[in-house]
């Protein structure tokens, strides 16, 4: 455990690692045992040359040989239950840790790459892996080689010089191959990371590539990235690769040299005929820790590295705090100077906006394209963190609610529909279990659906609300996946639904099945914010909000804004507005209103735009 650097966030890893205290300690033992049987071939080799050859002893000959059999019969039952051991060992830790790790990956991914964060689990699969794998073993091993060399100065201190030499030898060797291959096998995982995360975002986005005509274009990305990587990793194979060979070649030297240096001192009579391949296996399994070490080496290098990359990903998600459970929430909104940061922390996305609701009242929030409208109700549902300023929720911020409970409290509609492996009825009811009773989720699921019209269609399908859907909810329209995202967003009872231009992909029936479902809504006193670029839906809203270029440039009653928006033209001369003839001599300026005159909403199939017309610009998300 010493080779993993001490870190505040680690505590989570260094606790599960405790929990399979025993099963370390376990093995540890098994392996004690293991190496002191493995003296028994030695034992075996010196007592056949020197007591049974001389002898002629047949019957001691069986005798040793039943027992040496028996030896490493032990020897293989002691293995298996030490290999055993450490399965379980990376069963709990994956227990234990899986799901923590996930937790932090949904919750850091929100401002952050996900695909990029995904390799996380991977890593942590290679530090699982290496914790209770050949690795651990090595090093379980590693401290009976200074025994072994120790039984070799018995023997004879030759003999133990040559074993102590080799075994100072092959640790040099391991050193130096940690030095030259430790920073590309780091870099190389790096690459490899960047690699893995690229080819997951265009597997995601495979039809639009292959629609868009950019297979080759992606495939020669892709392959470029991974040659990168590979060609490090081959750099630091060749590198390591020779010192294992290296280490290979000294240790079958050392073993062969043993037995000419025995057979010398057996000549000189310094030792017995059967002392000879006793020190030849002793010096063996003496090195033989090291060499395991070495070729497992790159195994522990990335181990280390996957070790602080969970760390990494602990610290971005901060310490875990349970808030306390609030009362059910009446749905008052409030936002009190928010500013939201890009990811890089640049610059604002949006900045100082301030508004508040009261509980059943319906806002429409319209602006042109980049003012910054998906930002703000993103933040208003906690995706996306305030750099400053709070969100509230009854006046408690966003960040003191329980997850869970803020999450059954407010409905979200994201503005491009997000549908997730699993049945429609999953989706709907949010991948909940059955906990009411038999049949009270589907009532709700079903419920949902109805309010929002997506109950028609999905009795049509083969197989209802059973339907299976793909990765990413494949297996809908776009139109049909908005519905469904609505149900989900209506299920049980929110205080508050937020939409973001939930009728971008409805029809005219659906548009006015949605009008239906937030007039059900206000009449239920619950608190809608709706972004739109068509009027139908605002023609009930209590207020609207004017965004431009991340600011909140208008918040009022609807009438009051349209009328602000619609104003005509003021000229405006030298000495203030002109009279209604010809104006003044000298230089004048006409202002426009801040945007082309809007036309209050119409009913829904009019579709009628409430943005102003200008020049679009990137949409701030």
């Amino acid at each position: 455990m010493a080779l993993l650097p001490q870190a505040a966030a680690a505590a989570p890893i260094r606790q599960a690692i405790a929990a399979c205290r025993r099963h370390f300690v376990n093995a540890a033992i098994f392996s004690a045992f293991l190496n002191v049987l493995y003296l028994a071939p030695t034992l075996y080799m010196l007592q056949v040359y020197d007591r049974v050859v001389p002898t002629r002893g047949v019957t001691t000959l069986v005798m040793l040989t039943l027992i040496f059999v028996a030896a490493v019969a032990t020897i293989s039952l002691l293995d298996l239950v030490r290999t055993r051991l450490l399965v379980r060992a990376s069963e709990r830790l994956d227990r234990m840790l899986s799901a923590y790790i996930l937790e932090a990956l949904l919750q850091t991914s929100t401002n952050s790459n996900g695909a990029r964060n995904a390799v996380v689990l991977r890593e942590f699969d290679v530090f699982r892996q290496t914790m209770t794998g050949v690795g651990v073993l090595a090093l379980f091993d590693a401290p009976w080689a200074p025994i072994y060399v120790l039984v070799c100065f018995l023997i004879h201190p030759a003999l133990g010089a040559m074993a102590l030499v080799g075994a100072l030898v092959l640790s040099l060797l391991s050193w130096l191959n940690e030095r030259a291959t430790s920073a590309p096998i780091k870099d190389a995982n790096i690459r490899a990371q960047t690699a893995y995360t690229g080819i997951d975002l265009s597997l995601g986005s495979a039809g639009v590539i292959g629609a868009l005509g950019m297979r080759e274009a992606m495939v020669r990305r892709h392959l470029r990235e991974r040659f990168e990587g590979t060609a490090l990793t081959t750099q630091a194979g060749y590198k390591s690769s020779g010192y294992g060979s290296f280490v290979k070649g000294i240790r079958l030297l050392l073993q062969s040299l043993a037995l000419g240096l025995g057979a010398l001192l057996a000549i000189e009579q310094q030792i017995s005929a059967g002392a000879i391949f006793a020190a030849s296996l002793l010096i063996s399994r003496a090195l033989a820790p090291i060499e395991l070490i070495n070729g497992a080496w790159k195994n522990l290098i990335q181990s280390r590295a996957a070790y602080r990359q969970i760390v990494d990903l602990f610290e971005r998600r901060g310490p875990v705090v349970t808030p306390t459970v609030m009362p059910a929430p009446s749905g008052a909104l409030s936002i009190e100077g928010l500013t939201v940061a890009s990811p890089a922390q640049d610059r604002a996305l949006i900045s100082g906006v301030t508004f508040a609701l009261a509980p059943g009242e319906l806002l429409g929030i319209i602006g042109p394209s980049g003012a910054g409208k998906s930002t703000l109700v993103k933040a208003m549902v906690g995706v996306l963190p305030a750099a400053s300023g709070a969100v509230r929720l009854d006046g408690a911020d966003l960040r003191n609610w329980p997850q869970e409970q803020l999450g059954a409290a407010i409905g979200y509609v994201p503005q491009e529909p997000v549908l997730f492996r699993g049945t429609i009825k999953e989706n709907i009811a949010r991948f909940r279990t059955e906990m009411e009773g038999p049949g009270a989720l589907d009532e709700e699921v079903v419920t949902a659906a109805q309010l929002c019209g997506a109950h028609d269609f999905i009795v049509r399908l083969p197989q209802g609300y059973d339907t299976e859907l793909g990765w990413a909810g494949s297996g809908l329209s776009v139109g049909q996946a908005q519905r469904v995202t609505l149900a989900r967003a209506l299920l049980g009872a929110p205080s508050v639904v937020i939409l973001d231009e939930p009728n971008a992909s409805l029809d005219a029936e659906g548009e006015a099945r949605l009008a239906q479902a937030l007039a059900v809504l206000r009449e239920r006193g619950v608190t809608v914010v709706c972004v739109a670029h068509r009027a139908g839906i605002l023609a009930n809203a209590d207020k609207l909000l004017f965004m431009r270029n991340g600011r909140a440039e208008m918040f009022g009653s609807r009438d009051e804004v349209l009328a602000t928006l619609n104003a005509p033209p003021t000229v405006t001369g030298p000495r203030g507005p002109a009279a209604a003839g010809a104006p003044p001599a000298g230089a004048t300026t006409v202002t426009p209103p801040a945007t082309p005159p809007v036309t209050p909403a119409q009913p829904a199939a009019s579709g009628e735009a409430v943005e102003p017309s200008g020049a679009d610009t990137a949409e701030v998300r």
